[in-house]
C-alpha cells in the first residue's frame, strides 16, 4: 500500500519471536552461568572417560548399565544443552552469546583435563568441538526462533528435530534403532523445548524424521 513502509529485516525476525528485556546484569550473569556449566560438565565428561569402573560399586554399576561415559561423549547430550539455553535465552543474540560461552567453557575444560591429568593431547579430536564452538552462535540464534511463529520456525523446527533424531538413533532405509534410555529423553527433552503448538508440531516432527533420513549418509557424528 501507498505510503506503508517496508518491514525491516529486524522487524521481520520479531514477528518470528520477540527478544524479551534483559538488563546488562543479567545479561553478564546468564552468560558467566552458561560459561560455568559448560565447564562443569566438560570436566565432569573427562571425569567419566577416565573413571575406572569397579562392578562392587553400585553407583559404578548405575554409570556402567547407562553408558554415561560414552553419552556423554556423543554429541546429543550437548545439542540438547545448547537447545536449551538457545530456546530459553531473552534474545537470539543473547542466545548465541549464551551458547557460545557454554561450548567454549566445555571444550577448554575437557581440553584442559585430558593434557593435565590425562596426560595427553587431543588436538585432532578437540578441532571438532571447537569447529562446532565456532558455528554455535548462528546456530543457537536459529534454535531460539525455531520456538516462534510461521514457516520459518516451523522449517527451523523440522531442521532441529532431524538433527536431533539422527543424533538419538541409528537410523537406515530398512530400519531405526534407539541408542538407548538416555538418548530417548535426550529427544522427547528436546522436542518439548521446541514444541510450540500442535500445528506446528504435527508438521515439524515427521517432516524432521524424513529429512533425518536423507541427510543420514552424509551425518558426520556417529
Amino acid at each position: 500500500m501507498p505510503g506503508t513502509k517496508a518491514m525491516t529485516i529486524k522487524e521481520k525476525f520479531n514477528n518470528i519471536r520477540e527478544p524479551k528485556p534483559q538488563t546488562k546484569t543479567g545479561t553478564v550473569l546468564t552468560a558467566l552461568f552458561s560459561l560455568a556449566s559448560g565447564t562443569a560438565l566438560g570436566i565432569f565428561s573427562k571425569w567419566l572417560d577416565d573413571l575406572e569402573l569397579d562392578s562392587a560399586v553400585r553407583w559404578h554399576r548405575f554409570i556402567e548399565a547407562t553408558d554415561l561415559g560414552n553419552f556423554f561423549s556423543d554429541i546429543a547430550v550437548w545439542l540438547a544443552a545448547a537447545l536449551i539455553i538457545a530456546v530459553f535465552s531473552r534474545s537470539a543474540l543473547r542466545a548465541a552469546l549464551n551458547v557460545f560461552v557454554f561450548f567454549a567453557g566445555m571444550c577448554a575444560a575437557y581440553h584442559i583435563y585430558t593434557v593435565v591429568f590425562s596426560g595427553f593431547n587431543p588436538s585432532s579430536y578437540m578441532m571438532i568441538w571447537y569447529a562446532v564452538t565456532a558455528l554455535s552462535p548462528l546456530l543457537a540464534a536459529a534454535c531460539r526462533y525455531a520456538k516462534g511463529k510461521g514457516t520459518i520456525s516451523t522449517v527451523l523446527s523440522a531442521g532441529i528435530i532431524a538433527v536431533l533424531f539422527l543424533s538419538c538413533f541409528s537410523i537406515g532405509f530398512f530400519y531405526i534403532d534407539l541408542k538407548g534410555i538416555l538418548y530417548l529423553i535426550v529427544f522427547c527433552v528436546g522436542a518439548a523445548v521446541i514444541y510450540d503448538n500442535p500445528k506446528q508440531f504435527f508438521i515439524s516432527l515427521p517432516a524432521g524424521i524424513i529429512t533425518a533420513f536423507i541427510i543420514n549418509p552424509i551425518w558426520p557424528f556417529r
